[in-house]
């Protein structure tokens, strides 16, 4: 039984991890991810990566199976909520909130995996797919404008991550109003 208490964190100084976020095992994150608040990425069986400008968001499970670590490419998106499990999501791909990724899946580069969308185990999704349903099916090709709607979903939330990083100034709620 390996030693869960050896976690190998390696971790990006410009990556923003979010209080309450929890990384355990062998976890690397790439420069300008973030891991937000209550988020579990859990490398403690085979390796997690987490590539750069990536966001893991509220509440989502990052896990590995043996043999079967997982790698979450750059630019990627996990709504809060989402499940990703032992498997590979390329460059620029939204898994939106809820979404579920089971082991063994590939999901290609600049796809979206629709809100509440279970995508079974060893499912490959070819590039550049609108994934929707329970099973998830591919329904479309996506659009270049749902590409650039990845693209710019990953870009707010690098800035999101700066300000968190950089420390939020709060506002008193009477000079917001």
């Amino acid at each position: 039984m390996p030693d869960f208490r050896a976690t190998r964190l390696t971790i990006d100084p410009t990556a923003y991890i979010a209080p309450g976020a929890s990384l355990v095992g062998e976890v690397s994150v790439g420069r300008n991810a973030s891991i937000w608040f209550n988020a579990t990425v859990r490398g403690d069986m085979e390796p997690i990566v987490i590539g750069a400008e990536s966001n893991v968001q509220d509440a989502c499970v990052v896990h590995v199976d043996r043999g079967r670590p997982t790698k979450l490419g750059d630019r990627v998106t996990l709504g809060h909520g989402a499940i990703v499990h032992a498997s590979v999501v390329e460059d620029d791909v939204l898994v939106a909130m809820k979404a579920v990724v089971l082991s063994g899946c590939h999901i290609g580069r600049h796809c979206m995996i629709g809100a509440g969308a279970v995508i079974p185990e060893r499912t490959r999704v070819p590039e550049g797919s609108l994934v929707l349903g329970v099973p998830g099916r591919v329904v479309r090709p996506l659009s270049p404008d749902e590409i650039e709607r990845i693209h710019a979903n990953a870009r707010a939330y690098v800035e999101l991550s700066r300000a968190y990083r950089d420390g939020l100034v709060r506002v008193p709620r009477e000079e917001a109003e």
